[in-house]
């Protein structure tokens, strides 16, 4: 990702100007070197992201931290690149790339390899696809990368041991083409005459285009495309950019604002306000967050950049306390290493999200990252910041007292044993997750079902008794394909007709297609992709009448923040008809119920999902016929 200490540090920050004598209310400029506050505004963005991997429910539009990140980003490299043509009359573009690749590489080859070793011995489903997460973490090109492999950044199906990294392919695309644009954009305003508001202007428009494409690509299924794009996710980054061309000018339009002076107060209050408030609704499940939301983040996080660089203040003393310096600095280093020791911890300690049990893996989590970024910081990226990548080795070299043999030999042994053991996880690394392997195979199960067993209509029964297995059909998605076994198990002759992320507008087809050979009783499980449809829910339960019985399951999935309020949307609709019940699979279901990926249940799970479902019968008949159902106890795996 993104803009830390990591990638630009202070040292190489332009130095902020000078106040011009006739600026209202004209104060000091920060020391040459540093640009104060920005540290903060780093802490502020690692926390909201780290806080959203943590739980999503904790902060549903805390992955909107990377927007901040992408306009201090655009902002650093800018005034760096138009600081140096200023200075020098040109720019050294294999001198801006050397520094890019000290600042990006050191922390990133060590978190790589070390995140791989250790996720393959908590379990081998972290390295489904592990071979294209490691080309693109190592070329930073992840993001086109997983567009091309069709991941789904907000609904994976197993969780993803580098999926941060697409935000740090951006940035590193963003390296590479940005100087030269910005070259040919600095040469024109010579030649040309242009000043600095026309520069920023034609920079501006470019982050708007780009808003305008995601706004355009966006699709709610999987707004990965949307999300991942280098061209449709650039508003942030051209935001910084354009800001930075201003702030640079000689002329300085800010400084010589009479509404920024007289309502700067205002507008920071009102950007803090605004990017709060985003962090906190702007949920991944919300169409308005990418149409409108991201560019609201880029916006506000300018106007609070600006206050922060502009002059002494409130702003800038809160944002360079301490812990926000300590966080801000390290954040590079936070960004790379949180998101494997929330997953490798997630995996190798299983826990309900939501229980005390997962507040406490969370919080090992976080001391862990900490802990791991500051190691990084220093002794990784710090010596290579500072020495070079040839003063580093050297150093190294020293310590590890590699002019003698036995050193020598001891550490080329390592090097060799380290090398052959990525390179065999590598190779044996599973190309589909245990979950996607039950899934093909119980769907062909089900399949086979169907066509042994034939619906039988329901032949005018209106009965409410507990139905048996014969007389029970069920729609779902991958989660009732995870069940399958377990379904047949629990109602012999069942028959199912389950294919993974299905909506429910797929369920009303299915059950307007069954028409009159509908059994008597039916199960409904979907929606876990595309959430809770009320308005088609309804049409649904129209079409197969108040004379059956019908069970709909709740939704469970530890990484989608609107889960809760699917699920109270089902609690309703069930309540509004008295011939549906409520299995809910969300409260029954146990940390060691799920897949690794959180969502879909193990051969466990998947004798709770139907002992679930039955119950939802049980309790439904006896709500009708006021006999209780004496349900035989099943042994379980």
């Amino acid at each position: 990702m993104i803009q830390p200490p990591g990638t630009l540090d202070d040292a190489e920050a332009p130095a902020s100007h000078a106040a011009s004598p006739s600026t209202p209310d004209a104060r000091p400029r920060p020391a040459p070197g540093h640009l104060a506050g920005l540290d903060g505004l780093r802490a502020l963005a690692i926390t909201a992201v780290m806080i959203f991997h943590l739980d999503p429910d904790w902060l549903p539009g805390g992955f909107l931290g990377v927007d901040i990140f992408f306009v201090i980003s655009g902002f650093l490299i800018t005034t760096l690149l138009v600081r140096e043509r200023r200075d020098t009359g040109r720019i050294d573009l294999v001198g801006f790339w050397t520094r890019r690749a000290r600042r990006l590489l050191p922390a990133l080859v060590v978190v790589v390899p070390a995140a791989i070793l250790i996720a393959r011995t908590v379990e081998a489903d972290l390295l489904v696809g592990i071979r294209r997460q490691t080309l693109g973490a190592l070329t930073f090109s992840t993001n086109w990368l997983e567009i091309a492999g069709g991941s789904n950044y907000f609904a994976a199906t197993s969780p993803q041991l580098f999926m941060n990294f697409w935000s740090l392919a951006v940035e590193e695309q963003f390296y590479l083409f940005w100087p030269l644009a910005m070259l040919v954009l600095l040469t024109l305003r010579h030649r040309l005459g242009l000043v600095e508001g026309v520069i920023a202007a034609l920079v501006a428009g470019i982050g708007l285009t780009s808003a305008i494409l995601m706004a355009l690509t966006y699709d709610p299924a999987n707004a990965t495309r949307a999300y991942y794009g280098t061209d449709t996710h650039l508003v942030g980054l051209m935001s910084g950019a354009a800001l930075a061309i201003v702030w640079m000018g000689p002329a300085r339009a800010y400084t010589t604002t009479r509404v920024w002076h007289r309502h700067r107060t205002r507008f920071i209050a009102a950007a803090a306000a605004t990017l709060v408030l985003l962090l906190v609704v702007a949920a991944e499940d919300r169409m308005w967050t990418f149409r409108l939301g991201i560019p609201l983040v880029a916006l506000a996080t300018g106007v609070l950049l600006l206050g922060a660089v502009d002059r002494p203040g409130r702003l800038r003393e809160t944002l360079g306390l301490a812990p926000f310096v300590w966080i801000g600095r390290r954040s590079y280093g936070i960004y790379l290493w949180h998101w494997p020791v929330i997953v490798v911890i997630g995996q190798g300690i299983p826990t309900n999200s939501g229980s005390g049990a997962f507040a406490w893996t969370r919080i090992l989590a976080v001391v862990v990252t900490l802990a791991l970024a500051d190691l990084s910081f220093r002794f990784v990226e710090g010596p290579v910041r500072r020495l070079g990548f040839r003063g580093a080795a050297r150093r190294i070299g020293g310590v590890l007292a590699l002019r003698s043999t036995p050193g020598r030999m001891t550490v080329a042994a390592a090097g060799t044993a380290l090398a052959v053991s990525l390179t065999l996880v590598l190779i044996t690394a599973p190309d589909t997750s245990s979950t996607q392997q039950t899934i093909e195979e119980n769907q062909a199960r089900a399949a086979a079902l169907r066509a042994r067993t034939p619906a039988q209509t329901v032949g005018g029964a209106s009965s409410f008794a507990m139905p048996k297995g014969d007389e029970v059909d069920v729609f779902g998605d991958s989660i009732t394909v995870a069940s399958v076994p377990a379904l047949e198990y629990y109602f012999p002759g069942v028959q199912i007709d389950a294919r993974k992320n299905r909506r429910w507008t797929d369920g009303l087809s299915l059950v307007t297609a069954a028409g009159d050979t509908l059994r008597r009783a039916v199960v409904l499980g979907l929606g876990t992709n595309d959430g809770t449809d009320s308005e088609t829910i309804e049409k649904v339960l129209d079409e197969i009448g108040d004379d059956h019985m019908v069970v709909i399951v709740t939704l469970h999935a530890d990484r989608l923040s609107r889960i809760d309020g699917d699920n109270a949307a089902l609690q309703r609709i069930v309540e509004e008809h008295p011939n549906v019940a409520l299995a809910d699979w969300d409260s029954a279901v146990a940390a060691e119920d799920l897949q690794p990926d959180g969502i879909h249940p193990s051969l466990g799970g998947a004798h709770t999902y139907a002992a679930t479902i039955r119950q939802a019968f049980a309790d439904l008949s006896e709500q009708h016929t006021g006999t209780a159902v004496p349900l035989k106890n099943l042994p379980r795996p």
